[in-house]
Order: structure tokens, then C-alpha cells, then sequence
């Protein structure tokens, strides 16, 4: 019996089925079976055509009784039904596998994210990852986790164990989409939820659909009362119901402001909608606050007159806003506009050198060792670094900065001779002929880049890869750490730019660094001398909007005793959300530097790393201390993100699958055996080619300096280098 049964049903809806079939026969094995429930000739014949199981359904047949259709020639123990105009991205059906392989009997739906594509883009990203994180890897009841309900109702992004289908065909079988999805939550005994997107929802233009009849738009309301039926049949506790009303009031009121209807339908929908919200108000009920407070009171009480004479009200008062919005856009864009043109015909500043990195964080990674050791050998040349506003009181007394947006930023950006990032500056900056944009990168790439996204929806959404290659032009130069990079980075970003197979500047510090700087960290850190620090550093998945560390790392640090702290750095693209980690700092065994720059002290101070896929692994490798690559997801990581190379296949050093790998690589001496140094000799001389410690000199002295390649101070080979001492050597 396989695992899943991915049920495929509909009609062939403007000829999208092939392409939904295709993306989920590509991923089956022998754990999932495809069946289509075939609405209509044309989509039979697609389906033929593609294999597995077809369900030969007759014309006009409804989405309903198609899904039931295919459940019951179904055969496995989960059943996920798929929209025939819906597609899957690389890795779906893995990672929905993987997710029910590891899900405990009493959960009877799992719950997932998607993407959302239209006839304009692709790849959208979903609301739902709030709700989904804050579950994580629990499975709970609906009374605890209500907020699932705002979860988009579909069916696509969630599993319903088959066993469970069965015994509720009568409730779920005859319902729209949108209530079966949510009954589904509501009948089921517990549920468990996947952070990854397994979906990808076409939203089909509105305009080349059939138009919306006036049973339609009363059927949402009676939708919304048979859920609230079942509620209240069901005994569901009472904050599920006050959420499914909310859910109510808020979609109905949304058809009445934004659809298009004619008068007499949209009176006779307000009624319904107004009895219903009536009917159906939880005990102790509250609107809300503001003006949504007063369309609530204005439905409640029936005065469609009223609700629309306020909305027009307000359509006016936003409108102004609006124009008077519009009209200050304008003059400022006008004025930064002239500002900056007028900067730009002006003579180039030949001394004057603008540095940023990672969006304008801060002074860090390249950029910043660049920087430095352009202080020490061309003086007369002056750095501005770009900065937020946020980041600008975080910044080293003296540093000169300008602010995006401002006066200052275009005049310096129009005239700077330099401009050095390691991302890419924004569209609007102009590449003046005898300026010189440096484009350092932050890491070496396993994971795919630039056009190579191309091929991984879930990696590349939102991406405008035009407008990409349009920054890419701008590159004069592009720096490498290794043969590898300079390759990747040729593919994935090609352009006219000189690659500096020089090193990465920023791990310059890793040959560099004493035994008193290493003592100096972990004094800071807290770490006291003779205990074993690790330093846990993962990457971000495209799959994840928050994050929440792959490792019980309470029980692995109760695990590996007092001797040992876990140095914890969760990836900076999660800055703004609240650090999973809080209920641990207080142990002094797991430590939170995920804020704590920069990264490469963290490094120096650990006696190894832990990460998965992260390229600081390739930066720490220049120590030539253990590292540990935690790869319990790689499958589903490199089928939704792509990789360069097989990780599994050539890592740094011992690899650990499961948490209980894990700790015994750590609790007992394999973490620094002679296979792993094996390991890690044979992914250095791979991978840190070019990094012995010069690495910004070269750059300055090629690109700021204007001195040809053979003068350049010469790549230590790396079996001739000596890395910084350990925190071992530094003790003695």
C-alpha cells in the first residue's frame, strides 16, 4: 500500500492538467501513486496520456464528486487532493512524505503551505507561514491551535489520512473547497503541520472565467452556517467558533465591498450575510475596534444603506489621502531625480569609495575587510558606507555613512569613483562609464544562484530575473574564493565583469587572528577556558518564513553535559522575527548569537561547527577544525533550492542525519577522528583555493590601486598556510 495517494481532479481548465500531471509524475516513487479523476473527454485524454490511474468522470461533473470519485479508488494510507489547474513544486511530494513518515497515528491532517501564481507571476508567497510556524513540528487539537482555520482553505495544501476521509465521506465528500478544507480541521482529532510549500495555486484570470451568478454569491453564506452547524454538532471549544465567525464577517464583508454585483444581489447578500452574523455570534462577542468595528455594527444590524453610504464616505477621505500622497511622491521624486542627474554630470570623485553589505546592514563581510585594508594601503582614498536608518546608530564611532534616500546618498552615489557591495545596489543607481562597481558576494554557492534559480519555483519567487541581469551588468569585477565560484558565479550571473580569483576577503582573520583575539571572544562570549564550544550556524530554507532550529538543542546540550556550550546563529534573513531560543539562554550552555557580529568571531572562538547547507562552511574551513554538516532534510532541500554539487557525496566531515547521529558524533571523539580530517583536507584544497590570509590586499592593490595581476601578491598553496590556533592552542 503506498504512503500518499495525490488525487489530481477536474476538468483540463484552459489546458493547465498536462502540466499539473507532469509536475507530480516527475516526483513519484514507490511511497505515492498519482490518480486522476478526469472531468470531461479533454481531460481524459491528458491523463491517459500521462499514466497512473484514471477515473473517467462525464462532463459537468463537480469538483466534489470528482474528489470523491478518486478517494475511493485511492490506495493510500493519505489522501492529498489536487486542483487539475494547481501544480506541485520540486520536492512537494518529498517533503510531504517525509513530513507523514515522521506524523504520530492520532493526527488525522497535516497541513502545509503553498504558492500562488497568476496569469502575471509565479510563485507568490502565501499569509499562512505565521500560523504554520507557530505550531512547528507539534500536532494538536484545533481548541489549540484555532488560528489554523485562517490557514487559506484549500485542499491542496494539506494530507488527510485516508481512514480519516472514510469515516467523514458524509461531511466532507459533498462540500465546496473551501468548506471541506476547513471541516476537515474541524472534525479531525489532531493535526500537524509542514512549514514547506507543496503547492503551487493557479489563480486563474477572473475575465476568462464564466461570471459569478447570484447563487453563487449566496451559497459563501450558507458555506460559512454549515460549518458553524457542524461546530456546534461537534462541541468544538469556543475559540475555534469565535475565529470561523471572524472568518465570516470578514469574508462576506469583503464580497460586499470589493465584488462586483448588481444592487438587488448585493442588498439580498448583506441580508444573508447580516442574519447569519446574528445568528451565529459567539457568547460575550466584541467587534472590533476602528472602522472595521462600524462596518461589523452596520452589518449586524441589516442598514445596507447605511454600509454603503459609509463606504462612499470613506472611498472619498482615502482618495484625498491618496492624491495628496501621490502629489508629495511626485515633488520628491522630482527633486532626488533632478539632485541626482544633475550629481552625475558632475566630475567623478576619484578618491571617494562607497561600501555597503547585505542590504545596507551595517559594515560587514567583504566589504568591510575590503574597507579596512584599504585604510592601511591607500589612505587617501575615502570609504561611505550605505546604511539604513535602523542600522545607522549600530555603526563604529567615525564611520562616514549616507542613508538611502536621501540628498546626500544620490549626490555621493552619483560621484563615488567606487561602489563595492556584496549584493547589488539598487536599480535606480546609474553605472557611470569611469566608475568601478566591485561585487564581492557573501559566501561560495551550493545552493543555485542567480539564473540557475531559473528551474526552482520555490527558490526564484518573486524573482525579476531581467531586472537581475540589468544589476549583473553593472559588475566591473566579481570576486572568488575558489574555481568553483568563479565557474557558478559565470553561469548563474553572465556578464562582461573580470572575475578576481583572489580569495574572499573577509576570512583574511582566520590566518590572521592570535591567540589573544581568541581569548578576547570567548572572554565576550562568556565561554570559560577549557570547555568545547560549537558553534551551530544553519542556513535559510525558501520553504521556511521563520525559523525554528532543526535540533532539540536542549536535549542535545543536556546530552553533551557542562563541558560543552552551543554557540546558536540563526540566519540573518530571519532578523525580524522572535528568536525561538529565549527559554534557553538563561542555562549559559546554549548561548543566542544570532545578532552577535562579526560571524567570523564566532568562528575563531568554537572548537567546530554544526550546519547543513550554510556556505560558512566553506569559510570555516579555513580553520581546519571539525565540522559537522546536520542533513536531516538534504533530499527536499536540494530538490526545492537546487544544488551545485552533492553534499552527501563530498562533505566537510562527518555527517549526521538524525539528532541521535548527531550526539554521537559529538559525545564521543568522532568529531575530530582522522576520517574527519580526511574529509575536511580534501574540501579545503577544493574550496579554499584561493583564501590564505591576503586576499583583501589583492583586491585593493587590483581594483583601488590599479596594479596588474602579476604583481599581486601570490596565492599561498594551502597545504603551506598556517590557519589562526584553535581554542585549545590559545589556552597554552
Amino acid at each position: 500500500m503506498p504512503k500518499l495517494s495525490v488525487i489530481v481532479y477536474g476538468r483540463d481548465v484552459q489546458g493547465l492538467l498536462g502540466v499539473c500531471l507532469d509536475s507530480v509524475a516527475a516526483q513519484l516513487d514507490d511511497e505515492a501513486e498519482l490518480l486522476t479523476a478526469a472531468v470531461g473527454d479533454d481531460a481524459q485524454d491528458v491523463a491517459v496520456r500521462r499514466g497512473g490511474t484514471v477515473v473517467p468522470l462525464p462532463a459537468g461533473t463537480p469538483d466534489a464528486a470528482a474528489r470523491a470519485a478518486g478517494a475511493e479508488r485511492a490506495r493510500g494510507e493519505w489522501l492529498w487532493f489536487v486542483h487539475a489547474k494547481d501544480r506541485l513544486p520540486v520536492g512537494g511530494v518529498r517533503a510531504l512524505l517525509d513530513r507523514l513518515a515522521e506524523t504520530p497515528d492520532p493526527v488525522d491532517v497535516v497541513v502545509a503551505d503553498h504558492a500562488r501564481s497568476t496569469w502575471r507571476s509565479s510563485g507568490g508567497l502565501s499569509p499562512d507561514a505565521r500560523q504554520l510556524t507557530r505550531v512547528g513540528r507539534r500536532d494538536l487539537p484545533l481548541a489549540e491551535a484555532p488560528d489554523l482555520l485562517r490557514v487559506t482553505p484549500l485542499l491542496g495544501n494539506r494530507a488527510l489520512r485516508a481512514s480519516f476521509w472514510r469515516t467523514h465521506a458524509p461531511e466532507l465528500g459533498a462540500l465546496d473547497e473551501m468548506s471541506a478544507s476547513r471541516a476537515a480541521l474541524i472534525l479531525a482529532d489532531r493535526i500537524a503541520c509542514l512549514e514547506q510549500v507543496i503547492v503551487d495555486v493557479r489563480e486563474l484570470r477572473p475575465e476568462s472565467l464564466p461570471p459569478v451568478t447570484a447563487e453563487e454569491r449566496y451559497a459563501l453564506v450558507d458555506a460559512y452556517e454549515k460549518l458553524q452547524v457542524l461546530m456546534r454538532g461537534r462541541g468544538t471549544a469556543a475559540r475555534p467558533r469565535a475565529v470561523l465567525y471572524d472568518l465570516m464577517a470578514t469574508e462576506t464583508m469583503r464580497v460586499v465591498a470589493r465584488e462586483p454585483m448588481p444592487d438587488d444581489v448585493a442588498r439580498e447578500f448583506f441580508h444573508r450575510a447580516s442574519a447569519a452574523a446574528v445568528r451565529w455570534a459567539p457568547e460575550d462577542h466584541r467587534r472590533p475596534g476602528g472602522l472595521e468595528g462600524i462596518r461589523r455594527r452596520l452589518l449586524e444590524e441589516d442598514a445596507y444603506a447605511k454600509y454603503r453610504a459609509f463606504q462612499a464616505a470613506n472611498h472619498k477621505r482615502r482618495d484625498l489621502k491618496a492624491a495628496v500622497r501621490d502629489r508629495k511622491r511626485l515633488v520628491g521624486a522630482k527633486v532626488r531625480d533632478h539632485s541626482y542627474r544633475k550629481a552625475l554630470r558632475e566630475p567623478i570623485d576619484p578618491n571617494l569609495a562607497v561600501f555597503s553589505a547585505y542590504w545596507d546592514r551595517g559594515v560587514a563581510c567583504n566589504p568591510a575587510a575590503i574597507a579596512a585594508k584599504l585604510a592601511e594601503l591607500a589612505p587617501h582614498i575615502r570609504p561611505v558606507w550605505v546604511v539604513s536608518k535602523a542600522t545607522e546608530p549600530l555603526l563604529p564611532p567615525g564611520t562616514a555613512r549616507i542613508v538611502p534616500g536621501t540628498r546626500r546618498y544620490w549626490e555621493v552615489m552619483a560621484r563615488a569613483k567606487y561602489l563595492t557591495n556584496n549584493v547589488n545596489f539598487p536599480n535606480a543607481v546609474v553605472k557611470r562609464p569611469d566608475a568601478i562597481h566591485l561585487q564581492t558576494h557573501h559566501g561560495t554557492p551550493l545552493k543555485k544562484m542567480g539564473l540557475d534559480q531559473l528551474d526552482y519555483p520555490t527558490a526564484s519567487k518573486g524573482l525579476d530575473f531581467d531586472a537581475l541581469l540589468a544589476r549583473v551588468d553593472k559588475w566591473d569585477y566579481s570576486v572568488s574564493a575558489n574555481s568553483h565560484s568563479t565557474r557558478m558565479w559565470e553561469h548563474a550571473y553572465p556578464a562582461r565583469y573580470t572575475s578576481l580569483d583572489h580569495g574572499y576577503p573577509r576570512n583574511d582573520v582566520y590566518y590572521s587572528a592570535s591567540a589573544a583575539d581568541i581569548r578576547a571572544v570567548r572572554d565576550r562570549l562568556g565561554i570559560a577556558p577549557g570547555k568545547r564550544a560549537v558553534l551551530y550556524a544553519p542556513t535559510h530554507r525558501d520553504y521556511e518564513a521563520n525559523w525554528n532550529p532543526r535540533l532539540d538543542l536542549a536535549a542535545l546540550s543536556a546530552r553533551l553535559g557542562d563541558d560543552t556550550v552551543l554557540l546558536v546563529r540563526g540566519h540573518y534573513f530571519y532578523g525580524g522575527a522572535a528568536s525561538p531560543l529565549s527559554g534557553l539562554r538563561r542555562s549559559g550552555h546554549v548561548i543566542d548569537v544570532s545578532t552577535y557580529d562579526p560571524v567570523e568571531e564566532l568562528a575563531l572562538a568554537s572548537d567546530a561547527l554544526i550546519t547543513d547547507y550554510s556556505s560558512i562552511m566553506f569559510d570555516y574551513a579555513n580553520l581546519d577544525r571539525p565540522i559537522i554538516s546536520y542533513a536531516d532534510d538534504w533530499e527536499t532541500y536540494a530538490k526545492t533550492r537546487g544544488v551545485y554539487f552533492d553534499l552527501m557525496a563530498e562533505p566537510p566531515g562527518h555527517v549526521a542525519r538524525t539528532e541521535d547521529e548527531l550526539t554521537e558524533i559529538l559525545a564521543t571523539d568522532a568529531w575530530r577522528d582522522e576520517s574527519s580530517a580526511k574529509a575536511r583536507a580534501h574540501f579545503r584544497r577544493r574550496f579554499c583555493e584561493f583564501d590564505d590570509g591576503h586576499a583583501a590586499e589583492r583586491v585593493v592593490r587590483r581594483v583601488f590601486l590599479g596594479e596588474p595581476e602579476e604583481a599581486l601578491p601570490p596565492v599561498v598553496p594551502v597545504d603551506s598556510r598556517t590557519p589562526a590556533p584553535t581554542p585549545e592552542e590559545a589556552t597554552r
